[in-house]
């Protein structure tokens, strides 16, 4: 079983970080910054690779953070008479809670980046304490943001807690106070807001990640893969909304980006709309293509339909975070229907069980495993002839155990009370799809 807290480090990627930290040394030795700016980095990247198991490359995209600001704090002294609290320090923080959507992340980034500006443009600690402050009210308010227009209001956050621990480390108000310190600081809580709404898009294709505007984006039924799939592949896109629903209830019970799961969902299966006729989602009226097919080819169709999916995403230019449900969604699971058919069919010959599985991965994270989970419960539910409580809760476990005891579960990090929340979710959601309703009474005399 692999260990979801494991980091594998490269020989390149250490090499990188050691060369990144050596030019950082360099610069700021030749610049006449604190060559404590370095030493903060080291720790940092200590802090994220061993404290919190983050991957090198997360070390890398936030160090480019911090240098982009280190860099505009080093040109903003070289122009005379410009305050030096005009920096939008909060930019950071809030750009890493959009694109991150981690709080002790974003917590982080907030204090590093108050320090580091602070040594580079000479702030004194209370000075510092009120850009660390600024940018965690702008990456808490920017939390789960849904729209662009609470980056405005973030701003406006920041403006007003900059401002107010200023005056509270410095109550005697004056004149020279509002203009040249109180004034930059709400202005560069405002600034912060637009340097986000200006770069957000830019970070996210840089660093492969996808913001919640950009999932929301991606969850309108306009967007063209959507729009194609209720052509041509009906039965596959209710299919999709079902388990969408039933996803984004379970990952909001155990505190997952319910969003992204959402959209996961909705993509998981466009590899069907190559040859949805051989779904029976999509089969209505006609009868089943797999009647006149022998197992190993109906084998191959069910199979390519993973592959024609994730390169359908990158002809669409879907995000990785989108892509990775595709595959992932099945695992390396059995193709259990027509694996048993062989069976039956080809009792003389051996049946080898792995040319009947999924290639994989497993899922990697929680999101794209809780996906796995809801598109088996939805089709095992779906299946049943009676849909009493009692027998949605004993098929939605049995399918949970199932998956677990194959192994499905192993390289995403689910807990056991996290699956056990997970299946009570699905019950609750499907109990509630499968209601029943008062059978109306007919006129007689009609």
């Amino acid at each position: 079983m692999k260990n979801p807290q494991a980091i594998n480090i490269t020989r390149d990627q250490i090499v990188m970080m050691a060369v990144s930290l050596l030019a950082l040394l360099i610069f700021c030795y030749f610049s006449g910054f604190s060559l404590l700016i370095p030493l903060l980095m080291f720790f940092f990247g200590l802090h994220l690779l061993f404290l919190t198991k983050s991957s090198p490359r997360l070390f890398l995209h936030l160090s480019l953070l911090l240098v982009l600001l280190m860099f505009s704090a080093h040109v903003l002294m070289s122009y005379v008479g410009v305050s030096h609290y005009y920096l939008p320090i909060a930019a950071v923080p809030m750009l890493a809670i959009l694109l991150f959507n981690n709080v002790q992340l974003a917590l982080l980034m907030a204090l590093m980046s108050a320090a580091l500006s602070g040594l580079i443009l000479g702030f004194d600690l209370p000075e510092t304490l009120v850009f660390f402050l600024g940018g965690l009210a702008g990456a808490y308010k920017m939390r789960d943001a849904r729209t662009r227009g609470v980056l405005l209001t973030a701003g406006v956050y920041v403006a007003f807690i900059q401002v107010s621990c200023y005056l509270l480390v410095n109550p005697s108000l004056n004149k020279d106070m509002i203009v040249y310190v109180l004034k930059p600081l709400a202005v560069s809580g405002l600034i912060a807001a637009f340097v986000v709404m200006a770069t957000s898009k830019l970070f996210e294709v840089l660093f492969g990640e996808v913001t919640n505007f950009t999932l929301l984006e991606l969850s309108d039924s306009s967007q063209p893969l959507l729009k194609r799939m209720v052509v041509e592949a009906p039965g596959s896109y209710h299919h999709s909304l079902i388990v969408s629903n039933l996803a984004e209830a379970a990952a909001d019970s155990i505190g997952v980006n319910a969003l992204l799961t959402r959209v996961g969902a909705y993509y998981h299966d466009i590899g069907k709309m190559v040859k949805p006729e051989y779904f029976t989602e999509n089969q209505m009226m006609m009868g089943n293509k797999h009647d006149d097919l022998e197992p190993s080819m109906s084998r191959l169709v069910i199979l390519n339909h993973v592959k024609e999916g994730v390169e359908l995403a990158r002809k669409y230019k879907l995000s990785q975070k989108i892509i990775d449900f595709i595959p992932e969604h099945h695992g390396t699971g059995l193709i259990h229907y027509f694996y048993q058919k062989a069976l039956a069919e080809d009792q003389a010959q051996e049946v080898e069980e792995e040319n009947y599985r999924y290639p994989g991965p497993k899922p990697q994270t929680k999101e794209t495993a809780i996906v796995m989970l809801a598109d088996s419960v939805e089709g095992a539910t779906r299946a049943m002839d009676e849909h009493t409580p009692q027998k949605i809760g004993d098929t939605v476990r049995k399918v949970i155990n199932n998956k677990f005891i194959d192994g499905q579960l192993d390289e995403c990090n689910l807990t056991l009370r996290e699956i056990d929340t997970i299946a009570n979710t699905f019950v609750r959601v499907l109990g509630a799809m499968y209601h029943g309703r008062v059978k109306y009474p007919e006129n007689k005399k009609q």
